[in-house]
Order: structure tokens, then sequence, then C-alpha cells
């Protein structure tokens, strides 16, 4: 097993920052320590010096190889996975899929084979629940003990995902019962195929009516319904890829009252907005994703709601489609595209960007990207932080350095990127899983099937 020593960086982990050596032996982090201070016969050594030692990012909403609107999401677990290494980022969550009709163990034991011996880094799954029955039910307890402990349900999607009021509530009885958490997707979807229809109906077919139809409004009317739902049964809520301030609003209520109400947000929520979908050509198409883009006024929101926590961790909702032949089946009719933006590779440099800009601190970059998305989804301390016995997911990251951000030099295996021709400050250096240098300056030293399968604790938040 091999032995590394990172020495003088200035640790960051949610908790605090510190100039000290960090020492690895095999896979586990076994000391941080004042430089020098600890006798270490390393068998490499890293010098850190001006640079930040951070630990891995850990992604807990991502989609490879999702079937999505006639096409699948152009990563495989392969090609995101590594992805996600050059970007800074050691762990991910994704999801297996339900089929209606089918078990939540055959959607499992789908999605486990489609990662077996593909991953780059460590990998875990929550399940998407799509057909709420007292077989599914029963399953739900079991893969909780098997370390499965968060359940995906849509009050989007009609006849694909979406789920009534009566099927979460029990989902969220069963929830309240075993531990679990479940993850919701908020928008009114009855409501918003509605408006999809008369949009369509009117001529209004570009991209840029995606963002219309998916009126703000049905987003916080779902996420206070959710919410309430959630009270009713006595379980735990967890709000994804939160956009909108109104929905904002209806986490901050519920928190503010003592609830265990959670929510994350993206990237491109914070980095991008609605006129992106207004893009002329169709260009707009590749900014299509749901809940979508808003307004530019939606993100001081945002902001605030992530530095006093009503938003508790950045995800990425990786789901990329590529431009030419997926992107382009909605040429026409906007409801045909494949909602889905990348954003795996980028999350972490986008977040030290807004740490450079001012709307948020070194820790709390660690915290929402790193630590809380380990706590909320049990892997906490083993991922999210550099401490004694943690796993050696570690990230060497040079504060100083610059990048534009480019389809031509990510790692994502898409088309396009949805920053073509942003500079940020900051770039990863060298990124070690479980002790092993996977990225190291311009080198990719990783390999498919080094990842390893992660069962999960239940949230370590719940009061």
């Amino acid at each position: 097993m091999t032995r590394l020593a990172i020495r003088g960086g200035t640790v960051i982990t949610a908790a605090d920052e510190v100039v000290a050596d960090v020492l690895v032996d095999g896979e586990r982090v076994v000391a941080v320590a004042t430089p020098g201070s600890v006798p270490f016969a390393a068998d490499t050594e890293i010098d850190a010096t001006g640079r930040y030692v951070i630990p891995g990012g850990v992604d807990a909403h991502t989609h490879m190889e999702l079937p999505f609107g006639g096409t699948f999401a152009s990563d495989t677990f392969e090609t995101g996975t590594r992805a996600a290494a050059w970007g800074g980022t050691t762990t991910i969550i994704d999801f297996g899929v339900q089929q209606m009709g089918g078990s939540l163990r055959a959607g499992l034991d789908a999605w486990q084979e489609k990662a077996a011996g593909q991953c780059a880094i460590d990998y875990g799954f929550h399940m998407i629940v799509a057909d709420v029955n007292d077989g599914t039910l029963k399953e739900m307890e079991a893969l909780t003990g098997e370390g499965v402990t968060s359940f995906k349900m849509f009050m989007a999607y009609p006849g694909v995902f979406y789920s009534d009021d009566g099927q979460i509530l029990r989902a969220m009885q069963k929830a309240g019962d075993t531990g679990a958490l479940i993850m919701m997707h908020a928008e009114n979807g009855i409501a918003i195929d509605v408006l999809i229809a008369q949009s369509l109906a009117r001529g209004r077919t570009d991209p840029r009516y995606h963002g219309e139809v998916r009126h703000a409004l049905l987003e916080a009317e779902a996420t206070h319904r959710a919410i309430q739902l959630a009270r009713v049964a006595g379980a735990p809520l967890y709000i994804v890829h939160l956009s909108a301030q109104e929905a904002l609003a209806e986490v901050a209520k519920a928190r503010e009252m003592g609830l265990n109400a959670f929510a994350e947000t993206c990237p491109q929520y914070l980095f991008l907005t609605v006129e992106d979908l207004a893009r002329p050509d169709f260009e707009g198409a590749k900014y299509v994703c749901s809940t979508p883009l808003r307004p530019l006024e939606h993100q001081a929101a945002l902001w605030r709601g992530l530095r006093n926590d009503d938003l508790s961790v950045i995800s990425t909702d990786h789901c990329p489609f590529c431009f030419k032949g997926q992107k382009e089946l909605g040429l026409g009719d906007f409801s045909k595209i494949p909602n889905g933006l990348p954003g795996v590779e980028t999350r972490m440099d986008l977040l030290h960007q807004a740490v450079v800009d001012g709307h948020i601190s070194r820790r709390r970059w660690i915290e929402i990207a790193c630590a809380t998305p380990a706590r909320m989804f049990g892997l906490y301390p083993r991922k999210g932080t550099i401490a004694p016995g943690s796993d050696a997911d570690i990230v060497i990251y040079d504060p100083a350095a610059t990048q534009v951000h480019s389809a031509a030099t990510h790692h994502m295996n898409v088309d396009y990127s949805c920053y073509e021709g942003r500079t940020t400050t900051g770039k990863v250096r060298t990124v070690l899983s479980r002790g092993r240098i996977v990225v190291d300056g311009d080198g990719y030293l990783g390999s498919a099937g080094h990842g390893r399968y992660l069962t999960r604790d239940t949230c370590q938040y719940l009061r």
C-alpha cells in the first residue's frame, strides 16, 4: 500500500482552515498535522505550498446513461466519472430507475450492471420510485436496510415518472418509519402539461417557452404541497434542483418551523439565466433543463439561501445530451427537447469562482459541495472531509490559476459547454481517490473499475 504525504498546503474543510501536512497510508488519511511535526516515511511526496488541500467533491445528483425523451444521457458511467475526477469530484450518487410495473430491486440491479467495473471514482445510488404499490413500499424498507437510503419521486412528467399526492404520501409514510429520505422533483406537472399544450397550439415552439410554461409559481406550489405532505407523514424531505425564489421561500418557512426540510440548488441556476434559453438559432435548446433557468433576479435569493443554509447542498443534476442529434429532437417543439445539462466537471470550479466573487466563504464552498452532501446521504466522515480515518479523497487546488471553459477542453461526453468562453479563477491540479492519484496536472492516471460501490447510512441531519 502506498504511503503519501501532501506537504504545506492550506487544508480547508467545512470546519477549519489550517496550513498542515496530510499523511495518507493506503486508502485512508492517517494524520493532519503541523508541517514537519509527524515523522512519516512516504513513498510519494507532494508539495502543496500555496495551494488548497480540500476534500474530494461529493456530487449527490447525477444521471449517467439515463433514458429520457427517446434517447439516453450521453455520459456513461465511465466517461462521466472520469470527467468528475478531472473536476475534483471523487464521489457521485446516481439514480437507479424503477420501471412502471417493475420492482425497485430490478431497477437497482439494472443500474448496478451499468456501473459495475466502469467507474473511475466511488459511487452510490438513490432509487427513482415510479410506481408506488404495496410491493414497492416493502422494497423501500428492504433497500434502506441495505444502504440505499434515499428515494426520488416526481410531481412532474405525467405518464413517465409522475406520482400523485396519495402515492407520495404513502412513500413518505414508509420513509418516516424507516429513516429514509424522500427526494422530490417539485413542479406541478399536471398544470405544466396544460401550459405546454396551449403554448404549442399558439405556435410558441422555441426553447425559450420551456422556461415560460414551467412557471416559478408552479415550482413554489409543488414545493409547498410536498412540504405539507411530509408534515402529515412525519417524514423528512429533500427538494432537488430548486431554482425559484418563491420555492425557496417555502423551504425557508418550513425550516423556520423546525421541520426536516432540505433543498439543493445547482450551478446552472446561479450562473445562467432565462436569457440563455432565448439564444437564437435553437441555441437555447442547450440550456433546457427542469426545473428551468430563471430570470436573473432569482439568483440573489439563491445566494442568500446558500449563505443562511436554507439551501444546504449544491449538486449538478448532471444529465447531458448532445446538441447535435439529441437536443435537436425538439426542433419545432420545445417539449421534445431532452431535459438536462452537463455539469459534473465544472461544479467545483464554478463554486470557487463564487468564493472569489464574495458570494460564499472558502469553508462554505467545502460545506455545500463536500461535507453536507456526505452527511445528507450517509457517507460522512468517510467522505466529505479530510481527517484521520476518512477516505483519502483529496484535491490539491490552485486558487490563483485561471481557465477558460470550453467543449474543446472539457472531458464530459457532450458536444457543448454551458459556460463556453467563460473564464474562472481556480483549477484542480491533483486528485486522489482513496489514496490513488487519478489526475495529476494535465494527465489522467485513473481507470475504469477503480471506483467502488458505496452503501450508505441514513441522513445525519434528522432531528
